[in-house]
């Protein structure tokens, strides 16, 4: 049996633990109806002595129990496997219990006499998150492998930070807010969150605030009634009931109108809306993830947005850093961008020498990993050969990679390893990458030069050179 077999059919199974007899192969019989397989325990040990062999993804387990309770075996659980859902039942007397147990990890809580229609919608709900957490353990081991999450690569320390938010925000259907410079990455970080959303399977819309006509970006986010304004010759539906199940990407929030924004707090807090023109209330199921290019407490300063929104969409919040800010993931953001265009251009380059890597390393990337694509896109069109040189490169990066760039290198607040990697970087150019002269010139033996190299992550070609 493959690996996804045995993890669909690991959290696929059930055991239920009820020290009343009835009650027990009752909800075993009604649960293995419902396509689940089942096993029950009539308390808290002889539950913890079956899961080792039964494998249970979900527990439902009575909380008072002779023994061991379902309060015990929570944390017995809790302390043998991430992997195992637990439901809590409860007398009504005892919801207070319940509610200390999810504080301690319980996923929900049903009350005697069970509700089986809650109990069932919760069952699927609880096969969804974890298909959506298979999913971001399968992503975590991408990541530690390959240096990648999902779509978006990057292995250092600031991007790190990101996926642990995209892990924690992505089974919820709360908002989120992401910011950073253009370029970063902003529309590919809310299409994981979607992918890896209980919603995957419903639909994504994009919307780009600022590419919109002010007079036209109301009618296309709710929609509108025939005869709302002049040209409009029959009812359209907006994107929130496109995306309705879905999620809702809007890019440059800042850019919409303050009325716009207005109505859009009114969707977020009351999940209706109208269309323009329209009186009847639209009622919609829609994830939204906000992103804007500026800083988002200063974008609230300046009155380019509302504060309510603000808090509204900042329940999960990304920032996203600039490419110069996580310079050690250059070389895997080239290398994927080499793949890419290789197998979309039929190229066969493999890497870009030393020398051109120098540049790339030395520029300050203004456009962020946008800008870095289209230079690699365009060097893999020009290169001929098995690696992509520095005549490959655009004029605007090795023009001013010529040991003129002091000013845009060095800057306030950057760290001493950063100064000194660049340092290196610019004077190793201007010795067209000769490591004894290099050396020389910075006051260091040529072994401290290769083990700053070493250290700083900064690629090297050996040369023959000798001390």
């Amino acid at each position: 049996m493959s690996d996804v077999q045995q993890d669909d059919e690991f959290h696929e199974r059930v055991l239920v633990v009820e020290d009343d007899s009835a009650t027990r192969v009752g909800l075993q019989q009604l649960i293995q109806n419902w396509g689940f397989v089942v096993e029950a325990a009539k308390d808290g040990d002889e539950a913890l002595q079956m899961v080792t062999t039964f494998r249970p993804g979900i527990v439902i387990t009575d909380l008072v129990m002779p023994r061991m309770g379902g309060l015990a075996l929570l944390r017995a659980l809790q302390a043998q496997s991430d992997d195992i859902t637990t439901v809590i039942v409860t007398a009504q007397g005892t919801v207070e219990t319940a509610v200390e147990a999810i504080k301690e990890g319980a996923y929900d809580y049903l009350t005697k006499p069970i509700d089986l229609q809650r109990m069932r919608i919760l069952l699927d709900k609880i096969v969804e998150r974890q298909g959506t957490l298979r999913e971001v353990k399968a992503l975590r081991r991408q990541l530690r492998e390959r240096g990648a999450f999902g779509s978006i690569i990057g292995n250092s320390p600031v991007m790190r930070k990101v996926y642990y938010i995209i892990e924690q925000a992505a089974p919820t259907s709360a908002s989120v807010l992401v910011s950073g410079e253009s370029g970063t990455g902003k529309e590919l970080v809310a299409r994981t969150i979607h992918q890896l959303s209980p919603r995957a399977a419903g639909p994504y819309v994009p919307v780009t605030c600022a590419a919109i006509p002010e007079t036209l970006l109301e009618s296309e986010i709710f929609g509108h009634e025939k005869g709302a304004f002049t040209g409009a010759t029959e009812r359209r539906q907006g994107c929130f009931e496109l995306a309705n199940r879905g999620t809702l990407f809007l890019d440059e929030i800042a850019e919409m109108t303050m009325p716009t924004q207005v109505k859009l707090l009114r969707v977020l807090q009351e999940r209706t809306f109208r269309r323009l023109g329209g009186r009847d209330e639209q009622t919609v199921d829609v994830r939204v993830i906000a992103a804007t290019n500026a800083d988002p407490p200063e974008a609230v300063e300046r009155g380019k947005l509302r504060e309510d929104l603000f808090y509204r969409l900042n329940v999960f919040a990304i920032k996203l850093p600039p490419l110069r800010d996580r310079m050690e993931d250059l070389p895997l953001l080239i290398q994927a961008f080499i793949n890419e265009f290789n197998a979309r251009n039929g190229r066969s380059v493999e890497a870009v020498d030393h020398p051109a890597m120098r540049i790339l390393q030395n520029y300050t990337w203004p456009g962020n990993v946008r800008e870095l694509r289209n230079v690699i896109e365009h060097a893999t069109i020009l290169a001929k050969d098995r690696f992509i040189e520095t005549k490959h490169l655009p004029p605007s990066l090795w023009d001013t990679g010529r040991g003129n760039q002091t000013g845009a290198a060095l800057k306030p607040g950057m760290t001493v390893d950063e100064a000194e990697r660049r340092l290196i970087l610019m004077t190793l150019d201007y010795t067209k990458d000769n490591k004894t002269r290099a050396a020389t010139l910075l006051g260091f033996s040529l072994k401290t030069l290769y083990n700053k190299l070493k250290r700083l992550r900064i690629a090297e070609k050996d040369e023959g050179e000798q001390a």
